[in-house]
């Protein structure tokens, strides 16, 4: 029974930097492996997978974004992060986060947030 909450968007101008929070309330102590999950909500487009991290500290990252942005979790802190660098007006999305893995010998998955709005323009 994990939650999450996304923050940290905003208004930015081209080449400008955000970092998203993605705080959890619940038990996490339990979990014996997890994977945290960026996604990306454009206007008229499909949510998009952004970037992933397991627990062990595997990271992938869409092609569009790999270089520019850093996915990281803090377990300690029950947050994860997503750092945005050399924002384009492309990446302007409402972005979102997720949470799967084990707990004991269940699997379970987050259900989606209110995402957090992120806007890159001049």
């Amino acid at each position: 029974q994990v939650q999450l909450v996304e923050s940290g968007g905003g208004l930015v101008q081209p080449g400008g930097s955000l970092r998203l929070s993605c705080a959890a309330s619940g038990n996490i102590f339990s979990i014996n492996s997890m994977r945290l999950r960026w996604y990306r909500q454009a206007p008229g487009k499909e949510r998009e997978l952004v970037a992933d991290i397991t627990s062990g500290g595997s990271t992938n990252y869409a092609g569009s974004v790999k270089g520019r942005f850093t996915i990281s979790m803090d377990k300690a802190k029950k947050t994860g992060y997503l750092q945005m660098n050399s924002l384009k007006p492309e990446d302007t999305a409402v972005y979102y986060c997720n949470l799967d893995g084990l707990s004991g010998t269940s699997y379970f998955r987050t259900n989606w947030g209110q995402g957090t709005q992120v806007t890159v323009s001049s």
